[in-house]
């Protein structure tokens, strides 16, 4: 082992997350300007939004709802009176001169998140959530002598969920963000499109030698939106914190962006501490109060959560955990899945389809490439996948056909399946005979795999039974055509 990869074995990284979560609101935290993305720069503004003199915020009820049901999801307590206050900084695209935020009295406190990690499940502590307004967007032109502001998205509702730092791998941290994104998606408060913004994530990365108890100077990389990014960069400054230690410095605390492009971060400026922000209270708003009854009426009303949904495709479905993982992974995935199996209830075998074959499609064409399935670019229902499924099940056609059949419904999707079997004379038809005609010729022609599999190497069965089906053209049933074979090999003198 090289002397440089020894010297990084010796250290730990310590990482904690700060999550920004935009909500699905019809309207801004404190104003009745549009929230929606993708319009025109400047064309969802008010003069809320702008912090006109004289204008007054209120706050948008929705968002109070979408932070009880995000909280009690984690397991929080919400706090029954909670607080805005004003975080004081300057930057062009924040036209208030401070933005509205939520400091010591945050809507949550507490809390768990649980992520898969080679070493089984493991409990990441949640520090708090709390509800603020995000910034407008400045756009630099590269190489252009001005930059432009877009106050569209100034006043947008997020909520900040800030774990504790009980990460100690990239890999962690981002099964973290992957497992924040189904929840929120689950519990419909976000639509998690991270290259639109919509979940973006700080994350707060310091070092320590190996069985040291004490914290690290951290730095803060900001706004990742890319899971892949949020690896990359926590890689990145664990090696750069470590090789700074190593040659005699230290680390300075410090505000870092990551450069996708060059796969670096880079210094912004030194890590504001809290009475950098100059936080009070904002006097133009009351305090937001939760009774008990809206606790117990968001707990009541929460829908199945991911990893509820997993443990039910288990034990009630008799699903892998490996497919009800990728099943359960995305939303709209699961949906499809099960609006499947409610056209025709083969839970294995339409999970074998949309996993091997349905993603297969979306994952090259879908635009989602952070976690997302695509599913939503399928052009095949997921009911014209049932009845694939239940074809095959039925034996009107084999499984091989069925691949030819599939193929065809991604040209002709407003086609049924059956339809598409009987134009081109797809059915098994091929009785007895045909089977048995077909098993004769693979044995006279493939005389070493025969051979090789009578020397007890069972794997080549796979091979002969494949060159079965191809010589019937598929359309001879499976089952019978495997009997048929295994019969021939095993009758064959010794």
């Amino acid at each position: 082992m090289s002397t440089s990869v020894s010297v990084f074995d010796s250290y730990e990284v310590v990482i904690g997350l700060e999550c920004h979560v935009q909500l699905l609101t019809q309207t801004k935290l404190f104003s009745p300007a549009r929230n929606h993305f993708g319009d025109q720069p400047n064309m969802n503004v008010d003069v809320v939004d702008l912090g006109l003199p004289g204008v007054l915020p209120v706050v948008n009820k929705r968002v109070i709802d979408f932070a009880i049901r995000l909280g009690v999801s984690l397991g929080c307590s919400i706090r029954e009176k909670s607080t805005f206050a004003r975080k004081h900084y300057f930057y062009p695209d924040l036209p208030k001169g401070y933005q509205i935020s939520q400091y010591d009295e945050p809507i949550c406190d507490g809390g768990s998140l649980t992520i898969p990690t080679s070493a089984g499940d493991k409990v990441i502590g949640i520090t708090r959530i709390h509800i603020e307004e995000d910034a407008g967007k400045s756009i630099h032109v590269e190489g252009g002598a001005s930059s432009f502001l877009d106050f569209s998205r100034a006043g947008t509702p997020l909520l900040e969920i800030v774990t504790e730092p009980d990460f100690r791998s990239a890999q962690e941290a981002m099964e973290a963000v992957k497992a924040l994104r189904a929840i929120v998606t689950y519990l419909e408060i976000c639509d998690g499109n991270m290259q639109e913004g919509s979940l973006r994530a700080d994350v707060n990365v310091s070092v320590r030698k190996r069985g040291e108890d004490k914290f690290g100077t951290r730095t803060e990389t900001k706004n990742l939106n890319s899971i892949r990014f949020l690896g990359q960069a926590i890689e990145f400054e664990f090696r750069r914190q470590v090789l700074e230690l190593e040659s005699g410095k230290s680390i300075r605390q410090e505000t870092r962006l990551w450069d996708s492009n060059k796969k670096e971060s880079r210094s912004l400026r030194s890590k504001e501490e809290a009475h950098d922000y100059r936080y009070f209270p904002d006097p133009d708003l009351l305090p937001v109060v939760v009774t008990h009854a809206e606790v117990r009426e968001s707990r009541a009303n929460r829908p199945e959560l991911p990893q509820e949904k997993l443990h039910r495709f288990c034990n009630d479905l008799a699903l892998t955990p490996y497919d009800a993982a990728v099943l359960t992974s995305d939303k709209a995935l699961a949906d499809y899945f099960e609006r499947a199996l409610s056209t025709h209830h083969n839970a294995k075998g339409i999970a074998n389809w949309v996993i091997n074959d349905v993603l297969r499609i979306t994952k090259s064409t879908g635009e989602d490439s952070e976690g997302g399935s695509g599913i939503e670019s399928c052009v095949i229902s997921p009911e014209t996948i049932a009845e694939l499924v239940r074809l095959i099940d039925d034996k009107v056609i084999s499984g091989k056909i069925g691949k030819l059949v599939f193929e065809q419904l991604l040209v002709h999707p407003e086609q049924t399946p059956l339809e598409i079997v009987e134009r081109n004379g797809w059915k098994i038809e091929g009785g007895d005979e045909a089977i048995g005609a077909a098993v004769s010729y693979v044995m006279q022609n493939f005389g070493p795999e025969v051979t090789k599999f009578r020397a007890g190497k069972d794997q080549v069965f796979g091979f002969l039974m494949g060159q079965v089906m191809k010589h019937a053209k598929g359309k001879v049933d499976p089952e019978k055509a495997r009997d048929a074979l295994k019969n021939a090999l095993t009758q064959l003198p010794q």
